[in-house]
């Protein structure tokens, strides 16, 4: 019960917001609930950076009270911001944002996330092959494909127990779950919206669901071209010091359990695709936030679909899956966190150079036009250490924020920042969620992974020459 005691706080706080008086949610739904970002101070950040370090250094120097605290420590930033408005501004003016925040970006996001992660874990993989360098590199390749159709987080899942499966007879393990976090974790989830929290976020602002497939798989297709090249050349090396001969080039077998949840997967993508080409203009407005119709069929779909996989799926898969909710818990006490911190940042951004942030704005945006290349490497730069969707985010509303010029004028614009993101969370652990979920579960497989900066080497080596090139070629 404990575990749920900030959840149910954080509950309780909107639920108080929403069941504000009348003539409250008259004078928010008028159109006066905008927080007035030319007159917020830097000081108003102080809880996002608070969130986003707590993310960051936390779990490197007090493992153990993050460990048992994280959510804590989430709901005490998120509150920071949400009280500060509301005195600051007054219930009126505060509620509309915050509402907004939670309804609009937080709730849609965690659903997805909880959908996907839900129907990955009901289907099991058995892959009887001997793990030769071919059949692990075709194995990372429709990982990556699969990671931007049903998710990293999903993927990463239902993968990487066949791929260390398959190699526990191999010596040198390594450099498979790095390459695996950088294709399958990261790289693959630029194909759509359902690939990697940044683009999902992207959707929810007016992107739409086809803009990655049509702008970003030239180069995801690129990147993930070389480093399957790379990796077949590794494998092979470490398979030939362990002695290759003895694996012999057998045609793999693989038995699936749970397949239906395929076809739930297609739901998935066809309720998300539904609600973006479905606008009938009717809308609901409650506490000055406004419902429409086709978020809320889709929202309540996709809790539907999850629903009947948790309840059709044998219990048997979930247990050969080790299937657990805790990872789900932590993305949703934590995303609250990072969501709800984020407003008067956004706000602060909105306001352009007449804001606090105006210097950085300058930087990546100069007399008009906005300096791609900066974008990228900012983006990018700040998504290896911090989260990579409130990253997206931050830099989506520093661009304009205007879903329809950054997806035709501003385009390359959108590119830069949408690659950034996505790409550059393989760079560190904690880059993208799930870094540390398959780091966890190769550690629990007995794999010795390196150590924070020991990754770092990796990527550093591998990942990043390629990304100076990439920001040669388009930006």
């Amino acid at each position: 019960m404990h575990r749920l005691l900030p959840l149910l706080i954080a509950f309780v706080f909107s639920l108080c917001l929403a069941l504000l008086p009348a003539p409250v949610w008259a004078t928010v739904a008028a159109g006066s609930s905008v927080i007035p970002g030319a007159s917020l101070s830097l000081w108003w950040a102080l809880p996002f950076g608070g969130m986003l370090a707590s993310l960051a250094l936390l779990p490197l120097l007090a493992p153990h009270f993050w460990e048992a605290h994280y959510g804590k420590v989430a709901l005490g930033w998120s509150l920071c911001t949400t009280l500060s408005l509301t005195i600051a501004f007054g219930m009126p003016l505060a509620q509309g944002p915050i509402l907004g925040t939670f309804f609009h970006h937080y709730l849609p996001f965690i659903i997805m996330i909880g959908a996907l992660y839900t129907i990955s874990g009901g289907i099991h993989l058995e892959i009887d092959s001997p793990a030769t360098p071919l059949v692990n590199t075709t194995l990372l390749a429709i990982g990556t494909f699969l990671a931007g159709w049903i998710g990293t987080t999903g993927a990463s899942m239902l993968l990487i127990r066949p791929l260390l499966h398959i190699n526990r007879h191999r010596t040198y393990h390594v450099h498979q779950v790095i390459f695996f976090i950088f294709l399958i974790g990261n790289i693959g989830g630029a194909l759509t919206p359902l690939g990697d929290p940044p683009l999902f976020i992207g959707f929810l602002n007016g992107v739409p669901f086809s803009w990655p497939l049509e702008n970003l798989a030239l180069q995801t297709f690129s990147i993930s071209l070389v480093l399957l090249i790379l990796f077949y050349v590794s494998d092979s090396y470490f398979a030939f010091r362990e002695g290759g001969g003895r694996l012999k080039s057998v045609r793999p077998r693989m038995k699936v359990k749970g397949s239906g949840n395929g076809f739930l997967f297609l739901c998935v993508i066809g309720l998300v695709v539904f609600s973006g080409l479905w606008t009938p203009d009717v809308h609901v407005i409650i506490g000055g936030v406004s419902f429409e119709l086709q978020h809320m069929v889709r929202d309540v779909a996709l809790v539907g679909v999850t629903l009947l996989s948790w309840f059709l799926t044998p219990a048997g898969i979930h247990k050969a899956n080790a299937f657990s909710w805790e990872p789900l818990a932590e993305v949703i006490k934590l995303f609250f966190g990072i969501f709800m911190t984020v407003i008067p940042v956004v706000a602060i951004l909105d306001a352009g150079l007449s804001g606090a942030m105006a210097p950085l704005i300058a930087l990546v945006d100069q007399a008009g036009h906005p300096q791609n290349a900066m974008y990228f490497w900012l983006s990018g730069g700040l998504s290896a250490f911090l989260d990579n969707a409130p990253t997206y985010l931050v830099f989506f509303h520093m661009a304009g924020g205007e879903a329809s010029v950054l997806t035709s004028t501003f385009a390359r614009t959108l590119e830069a920042i949408s690659l950034g993101a996505v790409f550059m969370g393989a760079m560190t652990y904690i880059g993208n969620a799930p870094n540390f979920m398959v780091k966890a579960i190769a550690e629990r497989h007995k794999i010795k992974m390196p150590s924070f900066f020991g990754y770092m080497a990796w990527s550093l080596g591998i990942l990043l020459p390629l990304f100076i090139l990439l920001s040669w070629w388009r930006f």
